[in-house]
């Protein structure tokens, strides 16, 4: 059985110490034409309960980085997470 390899990315906290992140999925919101992306603490047992970060974010052009931007309004938020509930409950049915 072959691992597949996680996308990983650094991102600085507000002391600016860079931490590493498991990209756990992307997705793009049409309405608002935002893209949103899910991670997790790159250092963690599998099976452990972990904390799921999400920003938004937009790719820079001619660059590999993203710019990333907090979740501030609870509208926002409120989407955020029906979609991480809907890719949750979808990947405990295909389990």
């Amino acid at each position: 059985m072959a691992l597949e390899e996680k996308e990983r990315i650094i991102i600085p906290d507000e002391n600016g110490e860079e931490h590493l992140f498991e990209v756990l999925f992307t997705f793009d919101v049409d309405d608002t034409g935002h893209s949103y992306v899910a991670v997790v603490p790159a250092e963690h047992q599998e099976g452990e309960e972990v904390e799921v970060f999400a920003f938004r974010y937009e790719e820079k052009p001619n660059e590999d980085d993203l710019e990333l931007y907090q979740i501030e309004s609870d509208e926002e938020w409120d989407m955020v997470e029906e979609v991480l509930n809907t890719v949750a409950s979808e990947e405990d049915l295909s389990e």
